[in-house]
């Protein structure tokens, strides 16, 4: 069957979030890992393919390039009928990018005067009122959004934030408009494009309000947005239920070596690390260490190794508080601490792999990109969500299991919860 939507997403988590939400609106979704070539296999029958970028923390111009190239292949080789850009529900991007060029390159590519911008998934506590993001409830840049290390987001206005980084105008579909059905959105996108504005903010505050979103526009070549959008639109051609199954696979009891890796300093994550730490071994990593230690990931392995025999998985954590991450940064720089951390996450992984574990259970997007890489993994099977927007996946070819969780995501028992679901 022919592909209805070839997804371009910015970071490994935000794929899965939207591969999952597509898989239970009654979709078939294949994920790939990293920008396709030419030898890159089209999957077949499947709905929607899902290309997992690491192109939200890279430069302007790489994010730009692994963009059209992943376009490219989605629209002439897979035959894809609609694109999505796919980015974070809390719209991770600062004022020099990375959305706004990227959006501008594919709309270019694809030849394209107008798209939208829908980061909105109530379902998880992202809504958009008159064009501004909440998490839940609260301004976006007031949710603790401000302190995330790669991507501080200071403001909340999304016309704003895409107009300071892209080269068009940006106007907005209100709530009104959404809650008047498909034929009052079409009419007002089209006067908005009438009258040269080239992104149009979409207000949503239900996930009910993203169905006559996704009716709207069900026919645009470009569309953008989070996985609230994706799971509309898988809905409106399935006619499924909008997201409330929870199908597909969860791993096998029986010889599971699982390990937890958390490098996201959300305050969601740091409250789930917290929470873990009662229950279970677990090993802050030392900076410092990671920088200028070269044992440091034999050392790694070894605890995690001796630690595996309890009933529930080790766990080593980077997470910080706001005030530690500040120090940290200040002392090593962030770029240089970020980047010592992720390395040494991916090593240990590598070798724990080579000791038989075939479970990861990751919190955050630029630590679930090392951890996938570092694996080897390049196509995965969307499984059962463990939260919103966060499900097991599977890899075939090494049999290992993943949770790739975004920052933000699930409940306060997330890493407990997500190996409960293999022991029941």
């Amino acid at each position: 069957m022919a592909i209805k939507l070839g997804v371009i997403a910015d970071d490994f988590t935000g794929a899965t979030d939207i591969a999952s939400f597509m898989v239970q609106s009654g979709w078939q979704v294949t994920q790939l890992l990293g920008v396709p070539d030419e030898n890159t296999l089209v999957p077949c029958d499947i709905d929607a393919v899902v290309i997992s970028l690491k192109s939200r923390s890279c430069s302007v111009d790489e994010a730009i390039k692994q963009s059209l190239k992943s376009c490219r292949w989605l629209w002439h080789k897979a035959g894809c009928s609609q694109l999505f850009f796919k980015y974070c529900s809390t719209f991770d991007s600062t004022s020099e990018g990375n959305i706004g060029p990227v959006m501008d390159a594919l709309m270019d590519e694809l030849q394209v005067d107008i798209s939208l911008i829908c980061p909105a998934l109530p379902v998880n506590g992202r809504t958009v009122v008159h064009g501004h993001l909440f998490v839940n409830g609260q301004l976006l840049n007031e949710s603790g959004m401000q302190y995330h290390p790669v991507t501080p987001m200071k403001d909340a206005n999304l016309l704003r934030l895409i107009e300071q980084q892209s080269k068009g105008r940006a106007g907005l579909v209100n709530l009104d408009y959404v809650r008047q059905g498909k034929q009052a959105i079409c009419h007002h996108l089209e006067s908005l494009r009438q009258n040269d504005i080239r992104y149009a903010v979409m207000d949503a505050m239900l996930m009910e309000d993203l169905m006559p979103i996704a009716q709207a526009v069900s026919d645009m070549t470009l569309v953008t947005g989070g996985s609230g959008l994706g799971a509309a639109l898988a809905s409106h051609h399935s006619g499924h239920t909008l997201a409330v199954s929870a199908i597909g696979d969860v791993p096998p009891a029986i010889d599971r070596k699982t390990v937890i890796i958390s490098g996201s300093c959300s305050v969601m994550t740091n409250q789930q690390v917290n929470e873990y730490k009662k229950i279970s071994p677990a090993i802050e990593l030392n900076v410092g260490e990671c920088i200028h230690n070269s044992e440091y990931v034999d050392q790694l392995t070894d605890w995690v190794i001796q630690q595996s025999e309890g009933s529930l998985a080790p766990m080593l954590y980077a997470t910080q508080s706001p005030k530690s991450l500040e120090m940290i940064q200040q002392q090593y720089g962030a770029i240089e601490a970020s980047n010592a951390i992720e390395q040494v996450f991916a090593e240990t992984v590598r070798k724990l792999r080579q000791q038989g574990f075939n479970t990861f259970i990751v919190a955050g997007g630029e630590t679930s990109a090392q951890v996938v890489r570092s694996l080897g993994i390049g196509q995965i099977s969307i499984g059962a969500p463990i939260a919103p927007g966060v499900p097991w996946v599977h890899d075939l070819h090494s049999d290992c299991w993943l949770a790739l969780k975004s920052g933000n995501f699930g409940e306060i028992d997330f890493f407990w919860y997500a190996q409960e679901m293999f022991h029941i």
